[in-house]
């Protein structure tokens, strides 16, 4: 049986008795106290009340109840129906009439009210959800608040949001209730059927695998399937005490309304995934076609040049300083190819997110110190300046090895042989970073590169006579390095003349420099 409201059932069947037994006592107390011949009219405020409660089928019979009353209680002869005066019976018509169009005039505006009411009850809810869709930072985090939002606003006792291409594929991901979002019961339950062009929608119930009982529990399922399209992509579930009639204009349009709007949504969404996955399809195949351009020369030249140093050590005559010679070139050459191999699997790590700096204190003099003992034969010949202060520092080591190697070897392979190199350590200017710097005097870079120095594959059309092309991932995986230990990598122009580059490292802690003191 379907659930019966007992309090509005006696609001719409207690007032109107009330307002006639209020209105009878009125119309008793002016005739026989006051000595008033006629006060029937005293019923019209009875039958404007009854309108306003129940409508105009409720002011008709209010109206008729009314008669009846003053006919049986008031008019002669008094407790019968039978009237012996003709005018009395005019009397009674004509309030009757009045009564009548009383009562449809109030019940009229009462509709009008309330149709009025839900139109603003409607327009506010779907003002929430189109707030709540076009402030949103992901779709999934808003769809719990319009679930509460039609919870609330269509009266029905919870609401759940289902996501999935199809019915076996559909999944609640949102709910109107507390904790994990539940999926509705099955059985029995309603469907609203869009009808194309400008017929109404049509609510039907549906029956499962054919089954015709109800489910025992006293709750069924309301339906709105989400669409944009023909694309299907879920559906609204709402669940309320059931009921033997369809949900109120005022649900469907709202549940209605806010399924077309998720539609919407999720097409753009799913519109929106297709353009950045095809995005980043063209950005991988620009990026693998750079890296093949990019690294296709670099590596054929070392390869030609360990070849053929390979190639004279065949030859017995060959003298001790030839073979030297020779296995330098090869050490050297591979020692390149090292690097960039290095640079290539760091600048994936760095792509994929995955790089993690282990940090740990340590004296950055010391740190650097050893990086250009081991390229003290690549420095060897160049005009070096080293002004490396005694500061703590919080670094991974084998980022900065990495980053000062790649720092030194972009200053050598840019400039000359001849070429002054300098490299400093000192206080950043805003005072938050410890600033070491590798600065040449070489040619530099024109203004308008600098900002590009660190974008992967970019290069500067700047060269000097000796120098080797770069692969033009060098800086980018420098800068790469430094944000991961929490530090920036940038460039000016060296007051050498040429290209300066600015590591500032995050400075360690005192309790640390303390440490550190101790131990020395």
């Amino acid at each position: 049986m379907a659930s019966i409201d007992v309090r509005r059932v006696l609001r719409a069947v207690g007032i109107p008795i009330g307002s006639l037994a209020v209105a009878t006592l009125a119309v008793a107390f002016l005739e026989q106290s006051l000595g008033i011949p006629d006060a029937s009219v005293i019923y019209l405020p009875a039958v404007v009340v009854t309108a306003i409660v129940a409508g105009t089928a409720g002011a008709v019979a209010s109206a008729g109840v009314a008669i009846l009353l003053y006919d049986f209680l008031f008019t002669h002869p008094v407790h019968t129906l039978l009237i012996d005066n003709p005018e009395e019976w005019l009397s009674l018509a004509l309030l009757l009439f009045v009564a009548i169009v009383v009562g449809q005039l109030t019940a009229l505006q009462r509709s009008r009210t309330r149709l009025a009411t839900d139109r603003e009850r409607q327009a506010r809810a779907l003002f929430q959800v189109s707030h709540a869709l076009a402030t949103r930072e992901s779709t999934a985090i808003v769809l719990p608040q319009i679930a509460a939002i039609l919870r609330d606003e269509t009266g029905v006792e919870g609401v759940a949001i289902a996501l999935g291409a199809d019915d076996a594929q559909e999944r609640v991901v949102a709910s109107s209730s507390e904790g994990a979002p539940r999926p509705p019961a099955p059985g029995a339950h309603w469907v609203l059927q869009r009808v194309p062009g400008d017929e109404p929608a049509r609510w039907l119930r549906v029956h499962p695998g054919g089954s015709l009982r109800r489910p025992r529990s006293g709750m069924e399922a309301l339906r709105v399937r989400i669409t944009s399209n023909e694309t299907s992509f879920g559906s609204i579930w709402a669940t309320r005490q059931r009921a033997s009639t369809e949900p109120d204009r005022t649900a469907t349009r709202l549940l209605s309304a806010a399924a077309d709007q998720l539609g919407q949504v999720l097409a753009h969404d799913r519109l929106e995934a297709d353009a950045q996955a095809a995005e980043i399809a063209r950005e991988s195949d620009a990026l693998k076609s750079a890296l093949l351009q990019s690294v296709s020369h670099d590596f054929r030249t070392p390869l030609a040049t360990i070849r053929a140093a390979a190639g004279t050590l065949r030859p017995e005559h060959l003298s001790a300083e030839d073979r030297r010679a020779s296995a330098e070139a090869i050490d050297r050459e591979v020692a390149y190819l090292d690097r960039m191999v290095t640079n290539l699997l760091d600048l994936s790590r760095i792509e994929a997110g995955a790089l993690r700096a282990e940090r740990d204190v340590f004296e950055l003099d010391d740190l650097a110190g050893r990086t250009l003992e081991r390229l003290g034969p690549r420095l060897a010949g160049r005009p070096l300046t080293v002004d490396l202060t005694r500061q703590a520092v919080l670094v991974d080591p084998v980022f900065l090895d990495e980053a000062l190697t790649n720092l030194v070897e972009n200053a050598l392979r840019h400039t000359s042989d001849g070429t002054a190199i300098r490299i400093a350590a000192g206080g950043a200017a805003d005072h938050r970073f410890v600033r070491l710097t590798v600065e040449d005097a070489g040619p530099g870079v024109p203004p308008e590169a600098l900002p590009h120095l660190f974008e992967k594959f970019y290069r500067v059309g700047v060269r000097t006579r000796g120098s080797r092309s770069g692969t033009g991932i060098g800086l980018a995986v420098v800068r790469g390095l430094s944000e991961a230990m929490g530090g920036r990598a940038t460039a000016r122009r060296s007051e050498l003349g040429g290209l300066a580059v600015d590591l500032d490292l995050p400075p360690a802690t005192l309790p640390a420099e303390l440490e550190l003191a101790a131990r020395r």
